[in-house]
């Protein structure tokens, strides 16, 4: 264990990451059943955050239930979820392209918003420029292929606005990774010379924005506990959030204790962050 403060500030707030952090495959990591149940007893608010658009909330709130960690839908966003929120707000009429899978598409239309259909009936080699598109929206979309790719970057070459639901390159999976909405992203930007120009998931403060308002409370008042110390470290210490590493994911000790901006509290697993959060002195 190692931590920057003498005793756990007074927290409301307790987000945290799902693979790597809460549970890695289908089993719960160390402490992290216990730590939930503790902090619902205390009647801390608690939110749940994923970058991954491939299933809607209910289905991660389920997969927590089952693992010993009742959780309603209210209580966890994906990168899919906050893009949908955020365009809902900002872009509210627009017509939108989606390279994703349908239940991104669905979570989209759930907020309103107009997805098209798959334009079957253009050529897949045409150079025209697809009409009714105004933006394009880029996910982790296992069923990509060179017509969608060929869509997505006529609309762009013609102007069309330019949204993504996270950066990640590579997905994690059994034996290795597969790609992901980063590699997409990377082609098009390349193939356009433009940016995304707005990005829903981790470190995007988008995400830190509707989790505070998910939650109801300011940021000095909340605790990111992630894996990552490029994505959720970064993001938490940037939104002005204590933040806590566990070793149980993709961060080393060694890693942790050079990494910049600092984590707050550096914890083995949530059973050691358990044991310093209810020693006393605790919040």
């Amino acid at each position: 264990m190692k931590h920057n403060h003498q005793s756990m500030p007074e927290i409301d707030g307790f987000i945290f990451d799902l693979d790597g952090t809460v549970y890695l495959g289908e089993a719960a990591l160390p402490g992290a059943v216990q730590l939930i149940h503790m902090l619902k007893e205390r009647n801390k608010r608690l939110l749940f955050i994923s970058n991954k658009p491939l299933e809607p909330r209910q289905s991660y709130a389920a997969k927590l239930t089952r693992l010993g960690m009742p959780t309603s839908p209210a209580e966890v966003i994906t990168s899919g979820y906050v893009l949908s929120f955020t365009l809902a707000q900002r872009f509210p009429r627009l017509n939108y392209y989606v390279i994703g899978e349908e239940n991104l598409k669905d979570e989209m239309r759930s907020f309103g918003l107009t997805v098209l259909d798959e334009l079957w009936d253009q050529d897949e080699h045409a150079v025209i420029r697809p009409t009714g598109i105004e933006a394009v929206v880029v996910a982790f979309d296992r069923t990509l292929n060179y017509r969608k790719l060929n869509t997505a970057y006529q609309a762009l070459q013609s102007g069309c606005r330019f949204f993504a639901t996270n950066p990640d390159k590579t997905c994690p999976m059994p034996g290795g990774g597969i790609p992901d909405a980063g590699a997409t992203i990377a082609a098009l930007e390349h193939l356009t010379s433009r940016k995304v120009e707005l990005l829903a998931g981790k470190p995007s403060s988008v995400m830190m924005e509707v989790a505070l308002e998910t939650l109801g409370l300011p940021p000095e008042r909340c605790l990111l506990t992630g894996d990552r110390l490029e994505t959720d470290i970064r993001m938490a210490k940037e939104a002005g959030m204590y933040a806590a590493v566990v070793l149980t994911g993709a961060s080393s000790r060694q890693q942790a204790n050079t990494a910049t901006p600092p984590p707050d509290f550096i914890f083995e697993n949530l059973f050691e962050m358990m044991d310093f959060l209810y020693k006393p002195g605790g919040s």
